[in-house]
């Protein structure tokens, strides 16, 4: 399906990974939706996975997921910060689902005996892919991942190439990040690498509309007027990006750099961008405070700061909003468990709070355990996040009289019935295989006069169905709460506040005797927002933040 109104902006990386392209891409549409357009982006991959749930996240950094249920790259995440939007299946092209289809489609007589290639039929795919993502959109945003002279994504670069044939170059803006190195040892910057990136994209039959200039501080005119007298390309569209505190003021760097004449004539509209909320946020961000609350992080992916990318940022934003600076504390889990209880307690009663994030398998788990039940002993601020409810289950099982309580995922025996978290129904057999965990978008409904429900309602994060308080939130798991094992867990004080709408599985549990302990079995993480933080983090902090010394 075609969208003849719709105008397309396709970013690319040269020089190195990792140069910004994602943030670029989100801010460019950040200024444009404060134009007042609709604005989508989509992220294509060149990676041969299928999609990014299996890839290891101390390596990728966290696997963010749509509202349709799509495990995707944390660049979306990016986008639904930035422009407040829900990504979804069409969000996302990696080039192992091409494959995949097109192979399907072949297997299945589709070609009708035609020789399938790269080009057109590769090619043509993606075109599709990005025409479906665009559907109802004024402006559509593509990053391709990878850098220029990648193997893997030159079918990509072809794609955008001949997408300009469909809608007509006018509709078209092609933006190329490239990165500038400053070498110390002659205290100068490189221009080189950014000229041949520039030259094989160039080779590739794409002649950028602009050029971003990545540094680690800001460059002289005279740097991007030497990339666009080597590149072809006029000076007025070469832009400086350097290196800034906060990813939240690239959108001001970027207006900063002269990208707004160049986007006005592309879209012919010279409208101011409204940005006055995102001045507030970096005010807000940029503040030191006169209180500090230390959060802990207990986490068992930890080398990466990306691998709970969403869960940091909620918690930075919701700091924010509140006039606290936020502190992160890594905690590994896996260090926790060898310490004697008295170090544990000492390193604990430091912190302001305790976020348990998501994960999988046994290693860490006991320390992650013990950090849940140090939060439920001691009236510490305490935030379980999906696999952190789970262990908080645990450990009030444990409290309550099941001294062996654990979960099936971690392969426990229960010959004793001490597992009181179990696989969920039709997921048996499918462990460690890509797409098959309770994944997206489900609703919950809240126990009526709960903690949770309290915080729900105050932020009208839900509505009213059938005189019960209903709320949605993604999930990534496949192990629940088995009921059964209630009573043991309310013994160790902990009871439910939320359940799935036919009361099968646990959502959402409480600590009534705590001023903070809420869990839940979704990934809240993915629906908090820098201009609109998540509920649960802004109590969270909000009582950490009362609560400290």
């Amino acid at each position: 399906m075609k969208n003849k109104k719709c105008k397309y902006i396709f970013v690319t990386g040269g020089v190195l990974s990792g140069v910004g392209k994602g943030i670029t891409a989100a801010s460019i549409g950040a200024i444009l939706k404060a134009k007042g357009y609709k604005v989508t982006m989509q992220k294509c991959d060149p990676y041969l996975n299928v999609d990014a749930g299996l890839l290891n996240p101390v390596e990728h950094g966290e696997c963010f997921v749509t509202h349709d249920g799509v495990e995707t790259d944390l660049d979306l995440g990016h986008y639904e910060r930035f422009l407040d939007f829900e990504t979804s299946k069409y969000s996302i092209t990696l080039s192992g689902s091409i494959y995949k289809e097109l192979i399907e489609r072949e297997r299945a007589g589709g070609f009708h005996g035609k020789t399938v290639q790269l080009v057109p039929h590769f090619t043509n795919l993606v075109c599709e892919k990005i025409e479906k993502a665009s559907v109802d959109s004024d402006i559509h945003i593509v990053e391709i991942g990878g850098t220029i002279g990648d193997y893997e994504g030159l079918p990509f670069i072809e794609a955008i190439r001949l997408f300009a044939n469909r809608v007509g170059r006018r509709n078209c803006l092609y933006v190329s990040v490239v990165y500038v190195p400053f070498i110390h040892t002659s205290n100068e910057l490189k221009t080189k690498p950014a000229q041949n990136a520039l030259k094989d994209l160039r080779g590739f039959g794409i002649i950028p509309d602009i050029v971003c200039v990545r540094t680690e501080g800001p460059c002289g005119r005279a740097i991007c007027e030497k990339i666009a007298a080597f590149s072809g390309i006029p000076g007025e569209a070469v832009l400086n990006l350097p290196d800034i505190e906060s990813v939240y003021d690239v959108p001001f760097n970027v207006l900063k750099s002269g990208v707004l004449e160049i986007l006005d004539d592309f879209v012919g509209d010279k409208r101011e961008p409204d940005m006055s909320k995102w001045k507030e946020f970096s005010r807000r961000r940029g503040k030191k405070y006169t209180k500090t609350v230390k959060i802990g992080l207990v986490a068992k992916y930890v080398g990466n700061d990306d691998t709970y990318i969403c869960v940091t940022e909620a918690l930075k934003a919701s700091g924010a909003w509140n006039n606290v600076n936020v502190e992160i504390e890594w905690v590994n889990a896996e260090g926790l468990e060898s310490l004697t209880q008295e170090e544990v307690n000492k390193l604990l009663s430091r912190l302001d709070g305790i976020v348990v994030p998501g994960g999988f398998g046994a290693r860490g788990i006991e320390g992650k355990i013990r950090a849940a039940k140090f939060a439920l002993e001691n009236d510490k601020p305490y935030l379980g996040l999906c696999l952190g409810m789970q262990v908080a289950c645990i450990a009030a099982a444990r409290r309550g009289g099941i001294s062996k309580a654990n979960s099936e995922e971690f392969g426990a025996e229960d010959a004793d019935g001490n597992n009181v978290i179990y696989i969920m129904d039709g997921q048996r057999g499918t462990e460690s295989t890509g797409g098959t965990m309770r994944l997206g978008d489900y609703a919950a409904k809240l126990l009526p006069k709960t903690k949770t429900e309290k915080i729900y309602k105050k932020y009208d994060f839900g509505k009213e169905v059938g005189g019960e308080y209903e709320i949605i939130e993604r999930h990534r798991h496949r192990y629940e709460v088995n009921q059964k094992f209630l009573p043991e867990i309310e013994k160790g004080g902990i009871k439910v506040s939320g359940l799935s709408p036919d009361g099968k599985l646990v959502e959402f549990i409480e600590a009534p005797k705590c001023k903070f302990f809420v869990a839940t079995q979704a990934h809240p993480e993915f629906k908090s927002r820098p201009l609109n933080p998540h509920p649960l983090f802004m109590e969270f902090i909000k009582t950490a933040k009362n609560s400290s010394n």
